[in-house]
């Protein structure tokens, strides 16, 4: 559980999923949010009055078919993209005020991406291109970036090109990469997508790990086994939002006044 929250129970001892989405226990807040793309005479509303909050240190799998909007939503919480209208709010900032350069530092500060189709710099070695995130982010730290990699159990492959990797083994490169800047929100755009199953359930158990030392985790997939380790789950069709519980109980978290 994130340090400095307290679960919070309904007087019956179960959890309240309105509750859960207020605003003001929210680290990411969409309010009204569209988005449209005009082009060859037509206008596509790719995210239609989507309304939603995520907690921190909740987990939720964003699912639905392609064309519904998934990969909209996650530029738009991945601060890569902007709302045509409504508010969105990303840790109580709202990211549609800043500047282009304040924009890419508080994705820095922010956002670890894990991306499907890993995005590796061919001819960087496994260490450098975790560093290379680091670097993007202020400085780089050779002794912070292997211990990332050990984190993800790969401290012994940290001089192997990700030609020399499987792609499990590239996938935990990617997470060690977003893990770096120990940031507090961590996108999964399909993190198993182009995995085998040994190496999925590897990184099922990372996620797991990661959400349980606080990390809030917004995950897209397609996977049913995936997205069942999430404790909510938003589903999208034609740019609609839907937001239901799913697998593990919800629970619900609020902000304490200790900090021990």
């Amino acid at each position: 559980m994130p340090r400095g929250y307290c679960v919070s129970t309904t007087e019956s001892g179960s959890y309240d999923l309105a509750e859960l989405t207020r605003a003001e226990c929210s680290v990411i807040s969409l309010s009204h949010v569209s988005r449209q793309y005009t082009g060859r005479g037509e206008t596509v509303r790719a995210l239609d009055d989507a309304s939603f909050s995520i907690v921190a240190g909740e987990w939720v799998a964003i699912t639905g078919p392609s064309g519904s909007g998934k990969s909209t939503l996650v530029n738009m919480i991945g601060c890569l993209d902007r709302p045509t209208s409504g508010e969105l709010k990303i840790d109580g900032h709202n990211v549609a005020q800043m500047t282009p350069t304040e924009l890419d530092r508080f994705r820095a500060d922010k956002i670890g991406f894990i991306f499907q189709q890993f995005h590796l710099i061919p001819y960087l070695s496994a260490l450098e291109n975790v560093m290379l995130a680091q670097y993007f982010h202020s400085m780089t730290d050779e002794t912070e970036a292997r211990a990332s990699l050990e984190r993800v159990g790969l401290g012994h492959r940290a001089s192997h090109l990700p030609s020399e990797l499987s792609g499990g083994e590239q996938q935990r490169v990617c997470i060690a990469r977003a893990l770096i800047n120990n940031p507090p929100i961590l996108l999964a755009d399909e993190p198993t997508g182009n995995l085998d199953a040994a190496n999925q359930q590897i990184v099922a158990n990372l996620l797991r790990d990661l959400h349980a030392q606080g990390h809030t985790i917004v995950m897209v997939t397609h996977d049913p086994e995936m997205a069942s380790l999430a404790q909510r789950r938003i589903a999208l069709s034609h740019g609609k939002v839907f937001c239901h519980p799913m697998g593990a109980p919800v629970v619900m978290l609020r902000r304490s006044t200790d900090r021990s």
